[in-house]
């Protein structure tokens, strides 16, 4: 594990799972009342975009690299980094290499 991923932030990472909705379809929703995976990752900002206007959205984009040891996160997922919710706005993407550089990056858009 690379020394910013060991010694990264605190994050907690709430999985997917599936559901029946009342129309007899599957959908996939995030399960807070399941309990959270504790990771400590690393986060990259990717973009942003302030509300200068009233009626404008903000927009903040991070990266979070975390260990590849991950499971069961995926565009359902949530976030909670520095007391602020992220949803994930890519499929996650797992980087191969050593043991050491394994990983997987996901961005994340900050819920409004």
């Amino acid at each position: 594990m690379s020394w910013q991923r060991r010694r990264g932030d605190t994050a907690k990472v709430w999985p997917t799972t599936k559901k029946t909705d009342g129309r007899g379809n599957d959908i996939y929703v995030v399960d807070m009342e399941a309990p959270p995976h504790l990771v400590r990752a690393v986060f990259i900002p990717q973009r942003s975009a302030r509300a200068e206007v009233p009626g404008q959205q903000q927009i903040n984009v991070v990266r979070m690299l975390v260990a590849a040891d991950l499971k069961g996160v995926d565009l359902w997922s949530r976030v909670e980094w520095r007391g602020v919710f992220w949803d994930v706005v890519t499929p996650p993407s797992l980087h191969v290499g050593t043991r050491h550089t394994r990983h997987w990056s996901i961005d994340l858009r900050e819920r409004p």
